[in-house]
């Protein structure tokens, strides 16, 4: 059965590290020897706006691969409408960075990229990543979002940055739960650990209203810690098509999941309220 770690708290390092604590943080980052934390940059508003990752959720992830002696890189890619290099200064992150001297990249600008193979995927034939995203572990730095678009915008949709195309525009255009499931079957994130220190509820993954949940979701079942956002987000699972498919393909758990740690009907309530 998987693990979904749920830990509720206040805006502090610590709050994350008990979220680790209750997954196999180090046995899944085990045979690797490079992580990189998937960052959420799809615009360039603070993390207190509910729609970018939280640096200090992103220095706890920093310092817990750090003790485990891997090396790390904070990573995205540009998004039609925003420059990653602008929105790592601008969000805040790029302090935090230079701080504990981390490096983060671009992704979209690296030399070396790779095709990769969608096998019997529902929308895309192959798409393009920077060949580091296929030699280190991924961590799915995802935000807390409720939105009415697609359903949720967590860990698995924020691999769609990984992506190395900047006008990512025309995949939407393809169906964006068949997209996110020829991505997400074919590059898994490692782990999931989803920002919902404050996380967001409107209609689109870029605006809307700020949801103060002060809570962080961890688990090494990708499929799992979103099939639980989106429980408190007030989304069944089942019909979020992108979550069904990656269960049916086998990915992760769509409900053969425990929670551990703190209870989510608080949350449920945050979200409805707000």
């Amino acid at each position: 059965m998987s693990i979904v770690s749920v830990a509720t708290g206040e805006r502090e390092l610590e709050t994350v590290y008990r979220a680790l604590n209750g997954i196999d943080f180090k046995g899944v980052l085990a045979d690797w020897d490079r992580v990189l934390i998937k960052v959420n940059f799809v615009t360039s508003k603070t993390w207190d706006t509910g729609t970018t990752t939280d640096p200090l959720m992103v220095e706890a992830l920093i310092n817990r691969v750090r003790d485990l002696g891997k090396e790390v890189f904070v990573v995205e890619t540009d998004a039609t409408s925003t420059s990653a290099d602008k929105a790592v200064v601008k969000t805040g992150m790029k302090e935090m960075l230079d701080r504990v001297g981390v490096e983060f990249v671009n992704m979209r600008h690296l030399d070396e990229s790779v095709e990769l193979t969608v096998i019997d995927g529902k929308a895309l034939k192959s798409f393009k990543v920077a060949k580091i995203a296929t030699e280190s572990a991924i961590i799915s730095a995802a935000k807390l979002k409720g939105i009415s678009d697609l359903g949720v915008t967590l860990g698995l949709k924020n691999m769609f940055g990984m992506l190395t195309a900047k006008w990512k525009l025309r995949f939407h255009r393809k169906g964006m739960h068949k997209v996110v499931y020829d991505i997400c079957k074919t590059l898994p994130p490692t782990l999931t650990v989803i920002d919902g220190f404050v996380g967001l509820k409107g209609f689109m993954p870029m605006r809307g209203t700020p949801v103060h949940f002060k809570t962080i979701i961890a688990s090494t079942d990708s499929v799992a810690s979103d099939s639980v956002g989106a429980l408190i987000v007030g989304r069944n699972p089942q019909s979020i098509d992108y979550l069904k498919w990656l269960n049916e393909y086998g990915l992760g758990e769509i409900q053969n999941f425990e929670i551990v740690g703190n209870s989510i009907e608080p949350l449920k309530e945050i979200f409805a309220s707000a």
